[in-house]
């Protein structure tokens, strides 16, 4: 089972086909503007006056950057970093360029290791980013110095249609691929919208991180998560396919 938002489960699925898998598409989330644009919009106007642009996300830099061209384009000052690989790609594809990039496992702990983000003293950095979410890179910067500001340019939402419609298609699951704690809660609700929660507690689940691993315990889970060694597509299928052998 593949929950990614519809439009970004292609790649996922391409690879699990490959590698002799049935992927079956249950999206969990939507990518929905967020409720109020103002403060991303105003951050967007005046992105001259910043050093560093933080993508955290393909839907971030696929967002943020729609509104930065409404707003004079990607100043050439402006260094451009990336959270994981399919964000960098996103970027380079959209924005012509990648300054910075996170190093394997491609999370917001090995970006803030990256030797540019080191010495940012008394430097203006704008982190874009959906609703909510870790406060992590924010929190690091400051401490070094820098000042941050967020530009949320997106929410997480569960999708429309009936959960019923949904479970109908599972048919016989044997992993449940997660790639976000927010994926995982809004599973769990349509599960239980349609009394299925037992159903899902049984089985086994393959995450994006050691967080969602955790959460997922948490939350009840029977069988020990797998967990991706990075952040990428690839790692997950990699995970799985160990799985299968053992």
């Amino acid at each position: 089972m593949v929950t990614r938002p519809a439009h970004q489960a292609a790649h996922l699925c391409e690879l699990l086909s490959a590698a002799g898998g049935i992927p079956v598409a249950l999206p969990v989330l939507a990518i929905a503007d967020p409720e109020d644009l103002g403060p991303a919009r105003a951050l967007a106007a005046k992105l001259s006056e910043f050093d560093i642009a933080i993508f955290i996300s393909v839907n971030a830099v696929e967002k943020g950057l729609a509104l930065i061209h409404q707003h004079g384009g990607l100043p050439p000052h402006l260094k451009l970093a990336a959270v994981g690989q399919r964000t960098a790609a996103a970027l380079q594809h959209a924005g012509g360029r990648v300054d910075i990039q996170a190093p394997p496992p491609y999370n917001s702990e090995a970006l803030l290791a990256a030797a540019e983000l080191q010495e940012v003293k008394g430097k203006n950095i704008v982190i874009f980013r959906g609703s909510g979410g870790r406060e992590l890179l924010a929190e690091m910067l400051r401490s070094r110095g820098a000042t941050v500001a967020y530009a949320e340019v997106y929410r997480r939402v569960k999708p429309g249609g009936r959960p019923a419609d949904m479970f109908a298609q599972a048919g016989e699951i044997d992993v449940v691929i997660i790639t976000s704690q927010d994926g995982l809660r809004n599973l769990l609700e349509m599960a239980d919208m349609e009394h299925r929660r037992d159903w899902l507690l049984n089985k086994q689940l393959a995450v994006i991180s050691a967080r969602v691993a955790q959460r997922a315990g948490e939350l009840g889970f029977k069988h020990l998560p797998l967990v991706a060694a990075e952040a990428t597509d690839e790692a997950l299928v990699a995970a799985i396919e160990t799985w299968r052998r053992a």
